[in-house]
């Protein structure tokens, strides 16, 4: 696969991603499940126009640039050890945990996708050149931050009956 190739791929897999997360916000019943969402979609979608910008620059240059990818996604360091305090809360009960069902069914499939699409990212970087790895690399690292949300996002669903919450992150990193 040379670099135009991955790039339409990864359109491809960053519109999937982005789609799923828009049914989950058109899903969801809890209010932060629904702004967790919403913060995804906005991530995915800053991700296809940069990859669409990136295509355009290649189709236009005969090359790719790889300026800086940002996210609005904290570390994975950060996400685990925000999951890592929450597992001191309460267990949930019966009735919270049917309450989520929808939210739990969105998650599990966002997690899906974000899998296929870290394993995708993870094969460029090990296939392409140097120019496509580059591009690439960014990508392995926000999607790591995805399905670490996602599953912290799981995890808080069934294990403490409340969500989540991307508004307690630091996203500033600190």
């Amino acid at each position: 696969m040379d670099i135009e190739e991955a790039i339409q791929t990864s359109i491809e897999y960053e519109t999937k991603v982005r789609d799923v997360y828009v049914d989950a916000v058109n899903s969801a019943t809890d209010p932060v499940g629904k702004r967790v969402f919403q913060v995804l979609v906005k991530e995915e979608q800053h991700h296809l126009k940069y990859l669409e910008k990136k295509l355009d620059e290649l189709k236009n240059t005969g090359a790719v640039t790889t300026e800086g990818l940002e996210t609005s996604i904290p570390a994975i360091t950060a996400i685990e050890a925000e999951a890592d305090k929450l597992k001191t809360k309460l267990e949930p009960s019966e009735s919270d945990r049917k309450y989520s069902d929808v939210e739990l069914k969105m998650l599990k499939k966002a997690l899906e996708v974000e899998i296929e699409t870290s394993e995708f990212y993870n094969r460029m970087v090990a296939e392409l050149p140097d120019e496509g790895k580059k591009l690439f690399e960014r990508f392995v690292e926000i999607e790591e931050g995805h399905k670490a949300i996602v599953q912290a996002e799981i995890d808080a669903v069934t294990g403490m009956g409340y969500w989540f919450d991307m508004p307690e992150f630091d996203l500033a990193g600190n």
